[in-house]
């Protein structure tokens, strides 16, 4: 069975899902944050925050390195076979003493009882994803299209049945339900590509070890992407608070989804098989092409957030919001930082097995964050939280860079990037000369969207910036053929 598939095609289908995680919130956040307000919108975000912990624990470090060790045996049936049922059951096995356990912390929290055992769906979700395994295939269309019509499901039920306040249990219900769901519709293609196995000769042992180097550096992680939530929620003891963060968060992830989510869960399995080949060079040129692609779109987003900040929030979201303005200036350089960090680690550091070198760097980030956040939101709240993430990424960012070996050299961030700032900087000075002479809210918005794309494609043009003639990546996917 021919298991290489087409590089261009996974590109394909990855921006598409990705595009579709990035407009069902566009079009879903305005509708719950009208309807549930701050405080209930607070609520499920502090309470889903401590659920993500458990499930954490329940799945280790299977997502990484599952797709890196299915990659590297792709082509051998009975080995990934064997793979996979060994990573799986491990993860069935930890899940399910994570769910005990959730259970007895549920009898022991005195708040949101009911709300817990709902998301208990959530745990359940990550025992059976499998989604690591079409990853490391590069078998995107296997988990975007069940997924993809789950999450449209799940919209549809929410617009039909989330209609009040006091509806809080129920979204919560149609999203964890819709997760659970497009993670087990998966198990229905798992036939087509694992055969029989002598379940007597399976091992964990080795595995439970290598997850442990992976599952490291995402409790690190947590600390800036989840804990900051939970000490804003028992720091402040504000739901709004939180509500206002959580949606903060939720327009910035949308924006990195755009930026280098869906390239690089492609290219990560793609380099991992590559490093399995030594195609040194080619993964040099693939990542140095990735980071000009990055920096296009992360600094674009980044100077057109903070032009269109003022005017884009209270439209999608409505009144009471106005801190998630500041907020959402605050955290948008994230994008860019972030955006060349998580190239490295998924397309140097993990496909090269250096995952326990990038956790050193990662938890030194998490200690900053730590330390920052308990200093910094007593004083300013979630302002604080997000000085903090932004000062960590950017410690995390220049570890990975120092200590890469040269696969991607600080010289060349400045060669691609320099001209897109210059451009960076006009668009936001034609938003802010737009603003000033158009009152009507969607109509400026409209024109200010269009206006900065077009100031910003036309004067990287002019400045005759690489990425023009790498449009679309037309560089990354054309590389010789040598990967397609």
């Amino acid at each position: 069975m021919n298991t290489q598939p087409s590089l261009k095609k996974n590109i394909a289908i990855s921006t598409l899902y990705q595009m579709l995680i990035i407009i069902l919130p566009f079009i879903t956040a305005p509708y719950i944050a009208r309807v549930l307000g701050p405080d209930q919108s607070g609520a499920y975000d502090y309470t889903n925050s401590i659920m993500t912990y458990f499930s954490m624990f329940a799945a280790l470090g299977t997502a990484s390195y599952g797709v890196r060790e299915i990659a590297r045996v792709r082509d051998d049936t009975a080995m990934r076979s064997k793979l996979f049922w060994e990573i799986e059951l491990m993860t069935v096995m930890t899940s399910s003493v994570c769910i005990a356990v959730w259970f007895i912390f549920i009898a022991f929290t005195p708040h949101y009882k009911v709300i817990y055992l709902v998301l208990t769906m959530g745990l359940f979700s990550t025992m059976f994803d499998i989604s690591w395994f079409f990853a490391g295939m590069e078998q995107f269309k296997y988990t975007v299209t069940k997924n993809a019509a789950c999450k449209l499901i799940g919209v549809i039920l929410m617009f039909l049945f989330v209609k009040k306040e006091d509806d809080l249990l129920l979204y919560i219900i149609i999203i964890t339900a819709s997760t659970m769901i497009g993670n087990l519709s998966m198990w229905l293609y798992v036939p087509r590509f694992v055969e029989k196995v002598d379940f007597r000769t399976l091992t964990f042992r080795r595995h439970f070890h290598e997850t442990l180097i992976y599952f490291v550096p995402t409790v690190a992680t947590s600390v800036y992407t989840v804990l900051d939530r939970i000490l804003i929620g028992v720091i402040t003891k504000n739901k709004a608070e939180n509500g206002y963060y959580h949606y903060a968060m939720q327009i910035v992830n949308m924006m990195k989804a755009l930026t280098f989510s869906s390239l690089n869960m492609v290219l990560g399995s793609r380099l991992a098989f590559l490093f399995a080949e030594k195609k040194y060079d080619e993964i040099k040129e693939r990542i140095a092409d990735s980071t000009n692609y990055i920096l296009f779109m992360g600094i674009g987003i980044c100077f057109g957030v903070i032009g269109v900040a003022k005017r884009f929030v209270p439209i999608f979201l409505g009144p009471g919001y106005d801190r998630v303005i500041t907020m959402l200036m605050l955290m948008s350089p994230i994008v860019i930082i972030i955006g060349i960090s998580n190239c490295l680690g998924s397309q140097y550091y993990t496909p090269a097995g250096y995952r326990k070198l990038s956790a050193r760097y990662i938890i030194t980030g998490a200690v900053v964050n730590l330390l920052l956040n308990l200093v910094l939101i007593p004083k300013f709240w979630g302002y604080g939280a997000i000085v903090a993430s932004l000062i960590a990424e950017t410690a995390i960012t220049v570890l990975y860079l120092k200590n890469c070996n040269g696969y991607l050299k600080p010289e060349t961030i400045l060669k691609y990037s320099w001209k897109k700032l210059i451009a960076g900087v006009i668009m936001l000075i034609v938003i802010k000369a737009l603003d000033g002479m158009i009152s009507s809210g969607i109509i400026a918005l409209f024109l200010e969207v269009a206006a900065g794309f077009t100031v910003y494609c036309a004067v990287i043009t002019l400045l005759r910036d690489s990425f023009v003639t790498d449009l679309l990546m037309g560089k990354i996917l054309k590389r010789k053929r040598r990967a397609a």
